[in-house]
């Protein structure tokens, strides 16, 4: 049987339908039955959702949470008093029915924009919903299914480690599909775990982790205003409290949890908006880890390398430009680039100059849905990773006419 978040001691969840969207779920709520140490990022978008700004107080009064619930089909941004009032409701009627205090609960929503948030089908859908909250496996499906907008399919991921003579549960969900760069997108993850863990260090993972998975993909270019990613440790699996990062604990924890969040990263990205090519890039023999990411990141957000990935166009010339753009001390005349398919890499550059290779074979490489861009900068030991997709006419098409 596939695992979900469901198999994580303490926790419960639910997905439903309360008519905020047309045919699909709209309403998630995960719950740990006991209050849980939390961390959570968001957009650093300037226009900011209501919801954001509710969670990220709450999260920062004490480092606790116990609930997430999560509205899809309104991103309840750029709405006003009406919005903070919706956003405020759906925490007032969670805290009530759960019987917690308010700053325990997270909210999260996503959706349009600047359309009047529908605060009573939501609050509504809370109160006919809670009490059907499950650790059934069908639930955490439910759930991960409720908080989808353009989304083709659920995103979830279940990961488990040994520690302290423990079993530890870690699962997570997401969604995304447009809107998403590398700055925290139009995306929300929430991931939970039965690790007992000090506040400070699971905010210290959480961050550290982001930074190299869902800071790592981009699909278009554009940050949203409802980004967010929440992590609950509700310590349920009664290992001893981890409280340094030199325990071998918090640093297995971290290693697993960034597995798990460049898991679910990497099926955002495959479920890009109209995307094509799902594309792997990497830069390695760098100096820092900072900059290798940072080449990452100028690369594959590039829209003339995306075109090109879209065009099987092997211009190398594109990739070595946007390099050039990153803001960074950047030498080309060191560096050695490779472009192909998940099985075969071609080298088109040798410490900045020219290779003479097929042009008709890497077209015919580039034809693949999986492509490799693969930059090796010859001036350090540290790399960095990161994914992204084609731009295609489907793409500008589909988001052409969003809204009507």
């Amino acid at each position: 049987m596939i695992k979900n978040i469901t198999n994580v001691r303490g926790i419960k969840c639910w997905g439903a339908h309360t008519g905020v969207k047309s045919m699909r779920r709209d309403l998630a709520i995960i719950y740990s039955e006991v209050p849980a140490a939390a961390a959570a990022v968001f957009t650093q978008n300037k226009v900011r959702a209501e919801p954001v700004e509710i969670s990220e107080k709450h999260v920062n009064v004490n480092n606790r949470a116990q609930v997430i619930v999560c509205n899809a089909g309104n991103a309840n941004a750029c709405t006003g008093e009406q919005g903070r009032l919706g956003a405020e409701a759906m925490v007032k009627t969670t805290a009530e029915l759960l019987n917690i205090p308010e700053e325990d609960v997270i909210v999260a929503s996503t959706g349009l924009i600047g359309e009047p948030f529908p605060t009573e089908d939501v609050v509504n859908g809370i109160k006919e919903n809670i009490h059907k909250l499950s650790d059934n496996t069908k639930a955490g499906s439910f759930v991960a299914n409720a908080i989808l907008t353009t989304d083709t399919f659920a995103k979830e991921g279940f990961v488990e480690f040994q520690h302290d003579g423990k079993t530890i549960h870690l699962g997570g969900i997401a969604k995304g599909s447009g809107m998403i760069h590398p700055n925290m997108a139009t995306m929300l993850g929430f991931v939970v775990t039965d690790l007992n863990i000090d506040e400070k260090l699971l905010d210290k993972a959480l961050r550290h982790s982001v930074d190299r998975s869902f800071n790592m993909i981009t699909v278009d270019g554009d940050t949203s205003t409802n980004d967010m990613v929440a992590i609950m440790a509700n310590g349920l699996a009664e290992n001893k409290k981890i409280t340094s990062e030199k325990d071998p604990g918090y640093i297995i924890f971290r290693e697993k949890l960034q597995e798990i969040l460049t898991h679910l990263a990497k099926l955002i990205v495959s479920d890009g908006e109209g995307a094509s090519k799902f594309i792997e890039y990497k830069v390695s023999k760098a100096r820092s880890g900072e900059i290798a990411r940072k080449l990452v990141r100028a690369i594959s957000d590039s829209t003339l390398v995306k075109t090109a990935m879209f065009g099987r166009d092997p211009n190398w010339g594109r990739i070595i430009a946007a390099c050039g753009n990153a803001g960074i001390n950047f030498n080309y005349k060191k560096v050695n680039l490779f472009v192909g398919d998940k099985e075969k890499l071609v080298q088109v550059l040798e410490k900045g100059q020219p290779v003479e290779f097929d042009k008709n074979y890497v077209k015919k490489l580039l034809r693949d849905s999986h492509l490799r861009v693969y930059l090796e900068l010859n001036t350090g030991n540290e790399s960095g990773l990161g994914w992204g997709t084609d731009l295609t006419t489907d793409y500008v098409m589909f988001n052409s006419v969003y809204t009507t």
